[in-house]
């Protein structure tokens, strides 16, 4: 490795959301293309993190796939030898570190996760049995994939000794979870890895402005998700154009009958003017004024579901002309690539911990 390395990942399960597409994929995209010339891009399709949570087990395999043909069609440029794109469970050291890394990390660590205790919907008695008994983990309801994600989390990174992982809001823990482990381990055996930054200091590296988010259509006080119970209120980048407008048309607003920026008092209009913003690449601020006042808000609806017809039009069209062929040979170049560092990695920490003879 003669670059510093960037790690990034998207997963693959469910069908991509418009929100994904703004949110995740561009800006994945555009730091690949503006960052390549000084760093090696690791964007990986995170498939075994994909059933940490219920999924249709028959589709993943055909939606990872799709999630890197959507990546081309969205213009990441598959002939740049910086950026590599690859599947997780391609590169068999992912799963062997994590079990080591397993057996350095400790049952607390994993319980004060935030986003174990989001997902797994964990009341109060069965956190307080969680912290008494730790052994009774695996009678509650939740797998013990979602407990153990962070470990698997850190191998992603520390096989490849990436400094920079753009990270959300609910993944900075997970993020100081890898330094912790990181640093546990070499205390103890030596300079097995390299440390990512922290938190800080990625979003000093990639900048802090996370973008505008979109929301759910039907319940705009939530994240728009490909995990969501309903569909209603989700914008997904397989549905018919008319399909989308449709779910614009019925998204929620307010009875205050005028078009307001205002997220707290009218979430449902601020998200849409989002939404246009995000579609027209117009400033918000720009689109905000151009609609302040507007009282009729079918007619606001009837334009930004113009909009989103238009894009998925266009995108759908960019992605029926992407060369599945060049995706696959692009996954299986790259991991070719990725199990040569990887295994490298992996067999300096199976020789600290005694498995392999140290030279």
């Amino acid at each position: 490795m003669t670059k510093p390395i960037i790690l990034t990942g998207l997963r693959a399960n469910n069908d991509l959301t418009l929100g994904n597409y703004f949110g995740g994929m561009l800006p994945i995209i555009d730091m690949a293309q503006q960052k390549s010339d000084e760093y090696q891009i690791n964007m990986f399709i995170p498939d075994l993190h994909s059933f940490t949570t219920p999924i249709k087990h028959e589709l993943l395999y055909s939606q990872i796939i799709q999630t890197a043909k959507l990546f081309a069609a969205a213009g990441l440029p598959l002939d740049n030898d910086s950026i590599y794109l690859y599947r997780q469970s391609y590169v068999p050291a992912h799963s062997e570190l994590t079990w080591i890394l397993d057996c350095f990390t400790y049952t607390g660590e994993l319980a004060r996760m935030t986003q174990f205790k989001d997902k797994s919907n964990l009341d109060e008695s069965k956190l307080l049995l969680l912290k008494k008994e730790q052994n009774k983990l695996l009678t509650l309801s939740t797998s013990v994939g979602l407990y153990n994600y962070p470990v698997l989390m850190a191998a992603d990174i520390l096989l490849y000794g990436a400094k920079y992982v753009p990270v959300g809001d609910d993944q900075t823990q997970h993020l100081e979870f890898t330094r912790d482990i990181a640093e546990r381990m070499n205390s103890k055996f030596g300079e097995l890895f390299v440390v990512p930054e922290a938190v800080k200091k990625q979003h000093e590296f990639f900048g802090n402005d996370q973008g505008l988010r979109i929301m759910d259509l039907v319940d705009p006080t939530r994240k728009m998700s490909k995990s969501a119970t309903s569909d209603k209120g989700v914008i997904f980048l397989s549905d018919t154009p008319d399909e989308a407008a449709k779910k614009i048309m019925g998204a929620t607003t307010d009875d205050k009958a005028f078009v307001a920026y205002d997220p707290l008092e009218q979430p449902g209009i601020s998200n849409l003017l989002q939404i246009s913003a995000l579609l027209s690449g117009k400033e918000l601020e720009a689109v905000i004024e151009k609609h302040a006042g507007q009282e009729r808000y079918g007619d606001f609806k009837k334009e930004v579901a113009e909009q989103v017809k238009s894009f998925l039009v266009h995108f759908q069209e960019q992605l029926k002309q992407v060369d599945e062929a060049a995706v696959m040979s692009k996954l299986e170049s790259s991991e070719k690539a990725m199990n040569e560092q990887a295994n490298a990695t992996l067999y300096r920490v199976q020789q600290a911990v005694g498995l392999r003879p140290k030279a």
